[in-house]
């Protein structure tokens, strides 16, 4: 099967699966219901994302199973199937710290065991190539990226457009590269968001849901360590297509940290949240972040592949304006918690 047949097919499933699941919450009231730091005003279904959890491991199953997929690298995918069966039963029947930290970090662990050594990472000509450092920083980056992109998850349109954008610029990075399993695992994580998006776009007739946030954030962690280890994409490469998601994430989180405040709770104060209230419009928001991700750092993530000695330096000038902007618009200051979509 061809990439192109294969992403037609995931994308006109997804958009599929997405409105039928749609009908099934409508039906039986599977709805966020809105409280006072919400940003949507209205009941609304959630859990959409499982569209995305099944295709995602319906065609990696495929792949393993006609040789095109390697046995330790289908184990560790498997476990995106874990965490999303965890955001699932958190969207509809919340699950308390002392489930989920010991189950996302098993899967990590699992991930880990099954790739095996992590390649070295080149900060700026000093090599960090210590295995079991390189190994425990793997696990940390997965448990990290799954969460951030949870609490990134708070406008319509936000976490689906960036699955898209991410995965659409590794296939576009990887297509050439000769790593066939990432090229496979970019496009259907591409196809199936994009189907998804299509039901998600401002005003979001159905939310991704923690089903769906968790698991795009430890898949696309997933993805960035298999390319890793292939040599084609380096951490730095990775870094800078995520900028967005980890600047907002990590600067919300040390500000509300380091006023005392419990960082694992739920907030509306992320700089896009903050940016959402300002401009009282959440496709605002989207579509500025997918030009963000266009225009600056798209460039800086080819540059990245093309001079990967200039990695670190490509990362920190991907960031520093962002930084700057998470900043300006207020990460992880209180705010009044009401917005207009």
């Amino acid at each position: 099967m061809s990439i192109l047949a294969l992403q037609t097919g995931v994308f006109v499933s997804a958009a599929v699966l997405t409105g039928l699941f749609l009908r099934l919450a409508q039906s039986l009231r599977l709805l966020d219901e809105p409280v006072a730091r919400s940003s949507h005003q209205r009941p609304t279904p959630v859990g959409g994302g499982i569209s995305i959890v099944l295709l995602f491991l319906l065609v990696s199953s495929w792949y393993f199973l006609i040789g095109a997929l390697p046995f330790n690298e289908y184990m560790a995918v498997l476990a995106t199937g874990v965490i999303g069966l965890l955001g699932f039963v958190d969207d509809f029947m919340p699950l308390d710290l002392k489930w989920r930290v010991p189950t996302q970090t098993f899967a990590a662990l699992w991930v880990v065991f099954w790739l095996g050594d992590m390649p070295a990472v080149n900060f700026a000509g000093l090599m960090l190539a210590q295995p079991l450092l390189l190994k425990i920083l793997a696990v940390l980056a997965l448990l990290w990226l799954l969460n951030l992109y949870n609490f990134m998850d708070g406008i319509d349109g936000l976490a689906g457009s960036e699955l898209v954008f991410v995965t659409l610029l590794s296939y576009l990075l990887l297509i050439n590269s000769g790593d066939e399993v990432s090229v496979m695992l970019s496009a259907t994580l591409l196809a199936a968001g994009a189907g998804f998006l299509l039901w998600n776009w401002p005003p979001a007739r159905i939310f991704m849901g923690d089903v769906g946030s968790s698991f795009c954030g430890f898949s696309l962690g997933v993805l960035a360590l298999i390319s890793m280890q292939s040599g084609v994409l380096t951490l730095w490469t990775w870094l800078i297509l995520l900028a967005v998601f980890i600047v907002d994430a990590s600067v919300t989180l040390l500000r509300r940290f380091c006023r005392g405040e419990k960082w694992y709770e739920g907030h509306a104060t992320h700089a896009y949240q903050q940016a959402a209230r300002q401009y009282k419009s959440h496709a605002k928001v989207t579509i500025t972040v997918i030009a963000i991700n266009l225009l600056w750092l798209a460039p800086l993530a080819w540059l990245s592949v093309q001079r990967p000695e200039l990695g670190m330096a490509l990362t920190v000038l991907a960031m520093l304006p962002l930084l700057l902007l998470a900043w300006r618009l207020g990460a992880g200051k209180a705010a009044v918690l009401t917005v207009d979509q």
